[in-house]
């Protein structure tokens, strides 16, 4: 089902801040500097900064489990009890994100690469 959790999404206030922060914690300049979505790479690990993540529903970080099939993923986890936070869409170049909550209230999102 999943590769694991490569991604991690904070959704930020002020993205400028943010992006200021991360890139002195983690010691990289943003491999994608946009007013949408900041993103930083750091060895396999992928980290995001997100000026919409609150309007969004997203309340902290949210960890992206890596599937081959985002469909396929996401009906087992609903199929297991979990309940839709955001639909599959896709966010560009054919890269898919969906994400569910599960019964405590745990954002899990799901991203499929092209």
């Amino acid at each position: 089902m999943n590769q694991g959790i490569r991604t991690f999404i904070y959704p930020v206030r002020d993205i400028a801040q943010a992006k200021a922060l991360y890139s002195k914690l983690l010691g990289v300049e943003p491999i994608m500097d946009e007013a949408y979505y900041v993103g930083f790479k750091v060895g396999d690990q992928d980290i995001g900064l997100d000026p919409n993540g609150h309007n969004a529903g997203m309340t902290g970080p949210v960890g992206y489990m890596n599937v081959n099939d985002i469909e396929q993923s996401l009906q087992l986890l609903l199929g297991a009890g979990a309940q839709m936070q955001q639909e599959v869409k896709d966010v560009g170049g054919g890269k898919l994100i969906a994400t569910v909550r599960d019964a405590d209230g745990n954002i899990t999102g799901l991203i499929q690469s092209p």
